[in-house]
């Protein structure tokens, strides 16, 4: 299976990328497509051995589009140009309307209309086609509605009855040049719209200081590889993602991870691309170059969650679908009805225009993906990636949300703080339980295993080999080691659980293990040859701002659950210490996804946050996985938004944020809708009866060019929003 994005040129409006969606999908091999038409970019998913780039460029092509090769092509230039030219031509027909002035001869308007749709011609062309293939766009309209004023009032011209009857030069002039201005003004807010993106892809510096055999050379960014070793001084860019080797300094990391405060970087440490070195000078190891950079990955994330569709988008869609058909058949329907209801040609033909103009999709078709660029944009510059647009919908609703405990709302850095000898035919000294410990948690990468390892590094004792190493998962360790020449069978480390499932009893040191989880300490037991020698108990640190991401989410109305590994007793000791309303404990990694399906089945609306692959399963089940990014490997989380930084705040912004895109996505569908229902019948002549007033088709253009301007500005303000 392949993913491609094609730059689609030729779309109008909503009812143009509901087509080609349509004309995609029907092809054999292309298994999902997706046309956003405020990026006017395709996004396809298809099975290359069934259909080839060039057959899908094909289709584009035979539906009356075109793929965009060059993506600098700007097409607002042309727009800006088509507008001025086709305003100063049709000004003298403009001006001729104003009362008191001079009229100009009906022969000079039909000619300076002429060269007006000569100059707007591509939206005649465009609409023409579209309606042959009966595939009918906001063009088509334009089309059909210029054309007849148009035609109708050279007709009149030519059989010599333009004096007693009305001519319709100015109107196909004025929607020609106020539709030339939408358009314009359009295609500058829409690509505001994308400006975050464009931002971030203005990161990234353009070449690099590298170090070979003791020289600095400079090269491009494209040139550096993997293992080159980069010098960045003060004040410049860091190139590409690496470790530091030497120096030390403060890295301003806000571009890429929202966070303010320069964070620093000595030997040893990760860094990232796209970030600025503020003080002293670093040499780093590369170790991710091209598209496996943290801000690589952060654009694509970025760009799939543009081009991805809120399930609210569908209800769009659909309506832009079949809305352009639906108005040329009210359209004939209203002027027919006016025509012999009054016998005016002029008054039907007036209705016929006004009604196909200022019914256009295009509104419609810009509310979501505006808002959902602008709000992807807006999120990604506070280190928080929203992976797709049902991540938007879905967070309004989540009423629980529920936190892994160890690395999301610990430090995932434990430590070990009691180790106590147990009474046996064995006799250990705490020195010998450690010793044995670290030797079979030394192939462990659980942070537990880490504490216990780093324990016996801190005592300089060196841990023995291990034979037939197991581990279990949420229950602990098995194997074999030798110590002074004896070797002992069947070394255990972990759980009550472990014990019993190998037929070891720990009543004897219960009561002691309930003291140490009471205090939320994590107790494990350790059994030689099937026999208790100890207790380790090791403790975990809260992080500094998990209390206050808790109080935060219960303002909110959200209830808050822990899921840990843990027995209960250390789960209530954390939940106690945090405030947090339920203690999911003693849950296996892959039970957690089972008790989000829990929660779900008592009607619970969950948001997951977990800090990685362990949390995988639970992060998919969720209504909404939110996952803690993982050093520079921000694209391989399962959830739906990823926070960057390490702060649990994040979620709560995440949530607020997703909550403030989908009511502007509402507001705006709503004006969308509210122009064509106030519109259309006012257009199709329902006031006439009482007040003898029908409506300008020039009118009409103005208002259709305004409602997609307001549309895109409604999602422009987002910007102010304070994230």
């Amino acid at each position: 299976m392949k993913k491609i994005v094609l730059k689609i040129g030729g779309m109008t409006c909503a009812s143009c990328a509901s087509v080609i969606e349509y004309g995609l999908r029907k092809e054999k091999g292309i298994t999902s497509a997706s046309v956003n038409i405020a990026s006017e970019k395709a996004y396809l998913d298809f099975d290359d051995q069934k259909i080839t780039e060039k057959d899908i460029e094909k289709t584009i092509k035979d539906l009356g589009y075109r793929v965009v090769k060059d993506e600098m092509e700007n097409g607002a230039r042309g727009l800006r140009n088509r507008f001025w030219l086709s305003l100063v031509l049709g000004l003298p027909i403009i001006f001729t309307m104003i009362p008191g002035l001079m009229g100009l001869p009906k022969y000079i308007q039909a000619i300076l209309s002429a060269l007006v749709i000569l100059v707007c011609f591509d939206i005649w062309k465009s609409g023409f086609k579209k309606l042959v293939k009966l595939a009918p766009n906001m063009d088509s309209l334009i089309f059909i509605g210029t054309a007849v004023a148009f035609f109708y009032s050279l007709s009149q011209l030519f059989l010599g009855r333009a004096k007693g009857y009305p001519v319709y030069f100015e109107s196909a002039v004025f929607i020609l040049i106020f539709i030339s201005l939408g358009k314009y003004l359009e295609a500058v807010t829409k690509g505001k719209t994308s400006a975050a993106i464009k931002s971030l892809m203005g990161l990234q510096p353009k070449v690099a200081t590298i170090i070979k055999n003791g020289r600095e050379l400079e090269v491009l960014i494209s040139e550096v590889q993997v293992g080159d070793v980069i010098l960045v001084k003060p004040g410049q860019k860091i190139p590409v993602d690496g470790i530091v080797v030497d120096g030390y300094s403060g890295v301003d990391e806000k571009a890429i991870t929202g966070e303010s405060i320069p964070v620093e970087k000595k030997k040893g440490d990760e860094i990232i691309g796209a970030t600025i070195n503020k003080t002293g000078v670093l040499k780093f190891k590369a170790t991710r170059i091209g598209k496996d950079t943290m801000l690589s990955q952060i654009i694509k994330i970025v760009e799939d969650a543009m081009g991805s569709k809120a399930p609210i988008q569908l209800l769009a869609d659909k309506v832009s679908f079949y809305f352009v058909p639906a108005v040329i058949v009210i359209a004939l329907a209203s002027g027919l009805v006016w025509f012999l209801a009054v016998h005016q040609l002029a008054m039907a033909l007036t209705v016929f225009v006004a009604v196909l103009i200022i019914a256009c999709p295009c509104a419609l078709g810009l509310a979501t993906p505006t808002a959902v660029m602008m709000g992807a944009g807006l999120a990604a510059k506070s280190g928080i990636l929203i992976k797709s647009s049902k991540a938007l919908e879905v967070a309004k609703d989540v009423n629980m949300v529920v936190f892994d405990k160890t690395g999301t709302l610990t430090k995932g850095e434990p430590i070990v703080t009691d180790v106590m000898p147990i009474n046996s035919n064995f006799k250990f000294q705490i020195s010998n339980l450690i010793q044995i410990a670290a030797s079979v948690e030394k192939n462990s990468e659980h942070p537990l295993a880490q504490a216990i390892v780093n324990k016996a590094k801190e005592k300089n004792l060196a841990p023995s080999e291990v034979e037939g190493f197991q581990a279990i998962p949420g229950k602990g360790v098995i194997g074999k080691i030798q110590i002074s020449n004896f070797k002992f069978q069947n070394i255990l480390l972990g759980t009550r659980k472990l014990m019993k499932d190998n037929k070891i009893s720990v009543d004897a040191i219960e009561e002691k293990m309930a003291a140490l989880e009471n205090q939320g300490k994590t107790a494990m037991v350790l059994a030689i040859s099937g026999k208790v020698v100890g207790i380790i108990a090791v403790a975990d640190v809260l992080k500094e701002n998990s209390k206050q991401a808790v109080d935060m989410l219960h303002k909110m109305g959200k209830s808050v659950a822990i899921i840990t590994g843990d027995n209960k007793r250390v789960g209530e000791a954390i939940a106690k210490q945090l405030g947090v309303d339920r203690v999911l404990a003693e849950v296996l990694p892959q039970g957690k996804s089972d008790e989000i399906k829990k929660l779900q089945a008592e009607g619970k609306i969950v948001a997951m946050v977990g800090d990685g692959i362990n949390d995988a399963p639970a992060l998919a089940q969720a209504n909404l996985g939110i996952a803690l990014g993982s050093g520079t490997d921000v694209a391989m989380e399962t959830g739906e938004i990823v926070l960057i930084k390490d702060d649990l705040r994040d979620v709560v912004k995440a949530i607020d944020l997703s909550r403030y895109t989908l009511n502007k996505i509402k507001q705006n569908l709503f004006w969308a809708f509210f122009y064509n229902i106030i519109g259309i019948p006012i257009a199709a002549g329902v006031f006439f009866p009482l007040t003898g007033w029908l409506l300008s088709p020039s009118i009409a253009a103005g208002a259709m060019a305004f409602s997609s301007v307001s549309v895109v500005l409604n999602s422009l303000s987002m910007k102010f929003h304070g994230v």
